[in-house]
């Protein structure tokens, strides 16, 4: 079904490059996980086959298969300022700040207030040292290699990241912000971003993943996400993807959700030429809820794809999806949401929403929802839609003395309102609003 291209020669030579030089920085149980990861990579290959391949149906990853990407063994001569930061990310003194430049983490920008109650958040290098055993027990559990061509090369380089761990009982005081910056490099690169979040029982936490580059570079991120949200523990999980107009993201994120634990995912994409967003959500507990809410904005050529899983392996839990998108140019969107309900999952209450405001004749959205019930006492329900604003709607703000484009610029941005209003920091949320509207198009809704 996939194909494996000879570029990913390279991959091969860099992957033994990288076991070789940061042999004595990881333990042997992370090398022998690289290496079984980098195996299972090469025998899968990257999905581009066309025929059989249900995942991929509607994106076509042949320009990632075409392209050779270098990886590199450190940041490089790091240039990236905290001015920089500040001016292309949302930020904020207060919160914990990871900072990651080309997927290695960067000390220097990074700003890690003294946390108490037994509080880890560290480079995930350095927790396979001082919290071994929690890594080891978590690490690669979730993400599995077994199907997925993206995550196994991310593994197979898997040395650093973002390692976040609440102990029981205890409330975050405030976020924790991850920043993964790309940087234009005389070849195109690849980084391996990896992160693992552990919420304890009763815990609670604020993770923001934000993923940032140059305006004009051409790199490729392979982002990995694993989360295991404890007994009654509450994860609030923000994901911006604001990279190069040319740049390439493939992102996964794998959650496991405990009984009464409650996962809130919020994610907004506006950058990237070629994005891919593979969330998949296990609701393993009696009780156990998820919200997922989702924008995302393309423009010109842009390729935007949300693969989202919801799989109620209990009875008694609750899932939440709304996604929109606001599609403009000759962009295009695909939005795939599967809800699947467990034999056993008596009591499970689903709904799912796609939304999708098309600007433009050119632009094109593939939708396709999906439930697959196996349990007979449940209450679900899934829909999709795709279009312009109506002309009623229009009329009805010209009638008010409003201009053309000033009605069409409200409209949609009211549109896209309906998910930042459900953000919860207030710094970030003040962030996204200034964003989305700079980026709106200007546009005359015409009938």
């Amino acid at each position: 079904m996939t194909q494996a291209p000879a570029k990913h020669d390279r991959y091969a030579a860099d992957h033994k490059t990288f076991q070789q030089a940061t042999e004595a920085d990881r333990p042997a149980w992370v090398r022998r996980l690289n290496d079984l990861a980098f195996a299972r990579f090469s025998k899968l290959g990257l999905p581009t086959a066309r025929k059989g391949n249900e995942k991929w149906k509607y994106t076509n990853v042949a320009p990632i298969a075409r392209a050779e990407f270098g990886y590199a063994l450190d940041s490089g001569p790091n240039e990236v300022t905290s001015a920089d930061l500040r001016r292309t990310a949302p930020w904020n003194d207060g919160w914990t700040s990871l900072v990651f430049v080309n997927g290695h983490y960067s000390e220097a920008l990074s700003s890690i207030p003294a946390a108490g109650n037994g509080v880890v958040v560290t480079g995930l290098a350095a927790a396979t040292g001082t919290h071994g055993d929690t890594v080891e027990s978590h690490l690669g559990r979730y993400a599995s290699l077994d199907d997925d061509a993206f995550t196994a090369l991310n593994t197979a380089f898997l040395g650093d990241g973002a390692f976040v761990r609440v102990p029981d009982g205890t409330e975050l005081e405030s976020p924790v912000h991850l920043v993964f910056v790309s940087t234009e490099e005389s070849e195109p690169q690849v980084s391996h971003p990896r992160v693992l979040v552990v919420a304890g029982p009763g815990s609670k936490a604020t993770v923001i993943e934000t993923y940032i580059g140059p305006d004009k570079g051409r790199y490729f991120t392979n982002a990995v996400t694993e989360i295991a949200v404890g007994e009654g523990a509450t994860v609030d999980h923000y994901r911006l993807l604001l990279e190069s107009e040319t740049a390439y993201h493939v992102g996964s994120n794998r959650v496991h959700i405990s009984e009464d634990g409650r996962f809130n995912s919020r994610s907004f994409q506006k950058g990237t030429g070629f994005g891919r967003y593979d969330l998949y959500v296990l609701l393993n507990g009696p009780g156990a809820y998820c919200e997922l809410n989702g924008l995302y904005m393309t423009s010109g050529s842009q390729h935007m794809d949300n693969f989202i899983n919801i799989d109620h392996a209990k009875p008694h839990t609750t899932s939440r999806l709304y996604y929109k998108g606001i599609l403009d140019g000759k962009s295009r969107a695909v939005f795939g949401g599967t809800v699947w309900v467990r034999k056993d999952a008596q009591k499970t209450d689903a709904l799912q929403s796609d939304k999708n405001l098309v600007l433009s004749p050119d632009a094109e959205v593939d939708s396709k929802p999906a439930l697959f019930i196996y349990a007979d006492d449940v209450k679900c329900g899934h829909g999709a839609t795709a279009g312009n604003i109506d002309m009623e709607t229009v009329f009805y703000m010209r009638s008010r003395g409003i201009d053309l484009e000033t009605a069409s610029r409200l409209l949609i941005y009211g549109f896209a309102s309906g998910i930042i209003d459900t953000v919860e920091v207030d710094d970030l949320r003040s962030y996204l609003e200034k964003s989305f509207l700079e980026s709106l198009p200007t546009y005359k809704f015409e009938f």
